[in-house]
């Protein structure tokens, strides 16, 4: 199976614009594949995933991944898949995210001897005469088509600033960019970006000719792969310091019934045949395939070593043998009173409920237990000595801490 039909096959292809040259130019190794990543945060997310996933598949079949960092549109902001306007962020902010991304990529996509590139946008957009982008870019758009964009629709009722409506713009003269610069002829996005694609592909058409045309290529990835970062509570970074790579593990080992066979396709790089196989699972065997997702997918961002501790703890935590390499939460001195500590307060403050009230239905619905044993009573309280060496603290049946208190 050559990798376009795999890509097909795995699910990860929801709308092509030209589907027999996108083939064959993925097939043969021909394509310079631009995916844009939004630099908001530090660290990337398991939102992030199947971006990645699919740039390793086809640098593997020999095309050339351009990961372009949005570090001129970030200081606009993007109204796609939005209610509201975010918020502006400095250019010392967007480089530093930016640079962590770029780390943190190079775990999937090799960037050595121009093998990918890594591009920002604010090199070409920050500089622009806005004049002479009028003239040269704006009079290519349709303002009524761009209205009908999906995008729009949903801010305009709450109001879109102009400066959010350059955002498709913006983005078009990215392609266009990318194309001129370094013969980048296919782009990637999600559902939400769909619209502004177009405008790239189209925009390259006016300026550059039919030719031109021909070499620009858009597609839709499936909106199932990208709600798979959505669903956690909380953002579950790649960055092991934000989300340790025991709960990386877990996240992914807690993945609903339906989604399983799913995320194996899309974000694995298991053999086909072997998760059809798995298709036929049910019942207990379905935990098993969450088993081999999560340590697939942690391995993968972290490493093999991290893959296996993370599952030995799971194992041993889930058997009662042990506490393994379960993620600690520290508790300061200012959690104290009179030298204790209730059980509301380590869960709260241990990240295990998002506020005491939701601690104290957890206690009273009989869902906690501290060392293996059900708490119940909602005063339980628990002294600076006790936490010194460290409490195991279970909330429901998938969400433990150990968590300590280290002292002064």
């Amino acid at each position: 199976m050559q990798v376009y039909e795999e890509l097909v096959a795995r699910g990860l292809i929801a709308q092509v614009t030209n589907e027999e040259e996108i083939r064959k130019m993925v097939n043969n190794g021909q394509a310079g594949v631009y995916l844009g990543f939004d630099p908001t945060a530090d660290s990337l997310h398991v939102g992030h995933f199947m971006a990645l996933c699919l740039m390793k598949r086809l640098q593997m079949a020999g095309n050339k991944p351009i990961a372009l960092i949005g570090g001129g549109t970030a200081m606009v902001g993007d109204p796609s898949g939005r209610s509201d306007m975010r918020q502006m962020m400095t250019q010392e902010t967007i480089q530093h995210n930016g640079d962590c991304f770029k780390k943190q990529m190079s775990k999937f996509i090799d960037f050595s001897d121009g093998k990918a590139i890594m591009a920002n946008n604010a090199d070409w957009l920050l500089d622009l005469n806005y004049v002479g982008l009028l003239r040269d870019v704006g009079a290519h758009f349709s303002v009524n088509r761009m209205l009908t964009a999906e995008c729009y629709k949903k801010r305009m009722e709450k109001g879109l600033s102009f400066l959010e409506f350059n955002y498709m713009i913006m983005q078009s003269y990215d392609f266009l960019m990318l194309y001129q610069k370094y013969g980048c002829n296919m782009q990637f996005g999600g559902d939400d970006q769909w619209s502004n694609m177009l405008g790239g592909t189209e925009l390259i058409r006016r300026k550059l000719g039919k030719d031109a045309h021909a070499m620009t290529i858009t597609l839709l990835l499936n909106s199932e792969g990208n709600k798979m970062g959505k669903t956690a509570k909380g953002a579950v970074w790649l960055d092991p310091d934000k989300t340790s790579p025991y709960e990386f593990y877990q996240y992914w080992r807690n993945v609903s019934d339906a989604d399983v066979l799913k995320c194996l396709r899309m974000l694995t790089f298991l053999p086909l045949d072997e998760i059809d196989e798995m298709d036929r699972w049910e019942g207990s065997q379905l935990n098993e395939a969450k088993e081999i997702l999560a340590y697939e997918l942690t391995k993968l961002v972290h490493s093999e070593e991290e893959a296996k501790k993370a599952q030995t703890s799971a194992h041993s935590l889930f058997a009662g043998g042990g506490e393994g390499e379960i993620p600690t939460a520290e508790l300061s001195a200012d959690d104290f009173r009179d030298g204790k500590v209730d059980i509301l307060m380590i869960l709260h403050k241990s990240g295990l409920a998002p506020s005491r009230a939701e601690a104290r239905r957890n206690v009273q619905q009989g869902g906690v237990l501290v060392d293996g044993e059900k708490v119940t009573d909602i005063a339980a309280s628990y002294t600076e000595e006790q936490l010194k060496t460290g409490l195991v603290v279970k909330r429901g049946k998938k969400n433990f801490k150990k968590v300590i208190f280290e002292g002064k």
